[in-house]
Parts: C-alpha cells; sequence; structure tokens
C-alpha cells in the first residue's frame, strides 16, 4: 500500500473544510496510508516586499526538505505553472509510482505566496489544478478528491464517469 502525504502550509480554519478532509481520509484508508502534514506559514508583514517573500519561501522550503529529500518518495508541486492532467491521467501518474518503486507520493502544497524554486526545482513533477486561483485550503480539499477519484478510476468503479 503506497503512502500518500500532502505536505501543506497552514492548517484548515473552518469547520466544513475540516469535516471534508476527514470525510476523504477515511475514504481513502483502503487505498492507501495518507498522511496531512501542516506546516506553519512563515510570517510576513501585509505589504511584503520581494525579498520578504523569498525569505518566507526560503524558510517554508527548510521545513518540507525534510520530508522530500527521501529516495523513496516521488514529490508533486502545486504550483500554477505546473502541468494539468486529467483526472484518468493523474490516476495513471500514480499508478506508474508504485510501478517505478516509489514507496511515498508527497503533494506539495504551498502558502498564498506559493512554493519555492528550490522545492519546485526537487519535485519530479510540477501540478496545476487549473488556471484559477483558489485558497490553498480548498486545493487541499480538491486535491484530495483527486486522489480518491485517482484510485476509484485505477478500481474501475462508476465513482468516475
Amino acid at each position: 500500500m503506497i503512502n500518500i502525504n500532502i505536505i501543506s502550509v497552514g492548517k484548515l480554519k473552518e469547520k466544513y473544510l475540516k469535516m471534508a478532509s476527514d470525510e476523504y481520509l477515511k475514504r481513502l484508508s483502503g487505498f492507501c496510508r495518507l498522511n496531512i502534514i501542516e506546516l506553519n506559514e512563515y510570517k510576513i508583514s501585509d505589504n511584503p516586499s520581494a525579498k520578504e517573500i523569498e525569505n518566507g519561501l526560503s524558510a517554508e522550503a527548510k521545513i518540507m526538505s525534510q520530508y522530500i529529500n527521501v529516495k523513496s518518495a516521488f514529490n508533486i508541486a502545486m504550483c500554477i505553472e505546473g502541468k494539468k492532467l486529467s483526472s484518468e491521467k493523474l490516476s495513471k501518474e500514480i499508478e506508474k509510482c508504485g510501478v517505478n518503486g516509489f514507496s511515498t507520493l508527497n503533494f506539495i502544497i504551498g502558502s498564498s505566496f506559493g512554493i519555492s524554486e528550490e522545492i519546485k526545482n526537487k519535485s519530479h513533477l510540477k501540478l496545476s489544478m487549473s488556471d484559477m486561483t483558489f485558497p490553498h485550503q480548498l486545493a487541499r480539499i480538491m486535491l484530495l478528491e483527486q486522489i480518491y477519484r485517482s484510485f476509484q478510476i485505477s478500481k474501475g468503479t462508476k465513482y468516475h464517469k
């Protein structure tokens, strides 16, 4: 059974998002070992300079690195400039990870300022959900649903029509 980590900067605050996350954790328990790793967001001013943002992303990257610098892990950076995949193609990517010897799949969700270039460069895949912008808390729920859908596609169920 594959290990999947959602490495996310920030915590879910709204009760309805926590309930949705818990539901997908329960649904996915039969397919994988899922861990949600919530990292603290680096505190920056309301009107930050480019340097302040860069420092924040760098500080977050140092913490993320302890989870992604593992040889058996396939790292996916969730970022706007990433590749867009259909649900079927994401399902195939997840299947390929196991076949190619990866025991862990890390999905990395950054803060409102994104993910550092260092982390993106260490990732095997840069993935975008859409050209639209979503709050990273909602992106986590959308990602959980797509991971669940991926397993359902692999299994050939009617969940994905």
